[in-house]
């Protein structure tokens, strides 16, 4: 079932990514995904029972749009500092430290992955659940851990308070 699961979440993900629906891309998409499915079934839904991996996969799924979102406005971001007139002025890059609450190895993976994916940051290191992160500027540097931190709690059902 964590096969199932896996492979349907990596083949979503690379429609997604590839935006090409030719028979050779999909079919290409098809054997990838069930590579990586193959390979790392037990890593997405690492000891779940069975009964709630659709549960998880499913708000999951409901945090990817809100991810989408971040990384759009991060994006806006880091093209306003790049086209800034006074881009040297206006960039301020800094390390960020903090400590995650999250607990699960996976959720801090995903937490990681989710920084590094959002335009003007970029998880560095993690150390015992320490986390630097680089940050382009003052307000990349604003959101984390913050907002991201608790809807992955909410995805792994971990206590953030």
């Amino acid at each position: 079932m964590h096969f199932i699961y896996t492979f349907f979440a990596m083949f979503a993900f690379w429609i997604v990514l590839s935006g090409k629906f030719d028979l050779f891309h999909l079919i290409m998409g098809l054997v990838s995904s069930g590579l990586v499915a193959f390979t790392s079934k037990d890593l997405l839904f690492h000891k779940i029972a069975e009964k709630n991996s659709s549960v998880k996969v499913c708000r999951f799924i409901a945090y990817i749009p809100w991810l989408l979102y971040e990384v759009f406005l991060g994006a806006m971001h880091v093209t306003y500092l790049a086209l800034h007139p006074r881009m040297m002025d206006v960039i301020d890059p800094k390390i960020v430290r903090f400590k995650t609450r999250l607990k699960r190895d996976m959720a801090q993976v995903v937490f990681a992955n989710s920084i590094t994916l959002t335009p003007g940051t970029i998880t560095i290191r993690i150390v015992d659940g320490q986390y630097h992160v680089h940050a382009l500027s003052e307000r990349s540097a604003q959101g984390v851990p913050g907002e991201m931190e608790k809807r992955l709690a909410e995805v792994f059902k971990e206590e953030v308070l």
